[in-house]
């Protein structure tokens, strides 16, 4: 019963996308790209040291954040755990909300055959401008970066 309900749940979420009519992304590299361990600062956040100069790392749907973990189940804490590192360009503390899923991509992590949904969520810090919109994936696991226009927790 329950892998019915977790397989109608999917379906419904894939035929939304659908009528929103957005097509699949190529997401740079399918599957898991990462090259370098992960580290943690502690249980909720990781420690982020390498900044990027691409200024689509995150920001676009072909460029998602690959935070890994959907297999083990740790996906969203995963995306937890990336954003709760960051802070904005002079260190302010950020606030975040997830905006839904969107997306689909082919992967082979995919729960569901060789499919992902994206996660998009909204990026905020008190002073700023803008609410930024981030892009994560958490079925492929990639080097995790400092997205532009980002700094990040050092303790």
């Amino acid at each position: 019963m329950k892998k019915l309900i977790l397989s109608l749940s999917a379906a419904a979420m894939l035929a939304a996308c659908a009528g929103q009519k957005q097509k699949a992304t190529t997401n740079q590299g399918i599957g898991d790209t990462r090259t370098t361990p992960i580290a943690y600062l502690d249980d909720r956040t990781y420690k982020l040291t390498t900044k990027t100069d691409d200024k689509t790392y995150g920001y676009e749907q072909q460029n998602a954040i690959k935070v890994g973990g959907a297999r083990d189940q740790s996906g969203p804490i995963n995306e937890r755990r990336f954003l709760n590192a960051l802070l904005g360009p002079n260190g302010e503390a950020v606030g975040y909300y997830r905006e839904g899923s969107c997306c689909a991509f082919d992967t082979p992590n995919g729960l569901f055959g060789n499919a992902g949904l994206l996660d998009l969520y909204k990026v905020y810090w008190e002073g700023g401008t803008d609410t930024l919109s981030l892009y994560l994936n958490m079925y492929d696991e990639g080097d995790l970066l400092i997205p532009v226009g980002f700094t990040a927790r050092e303790e």
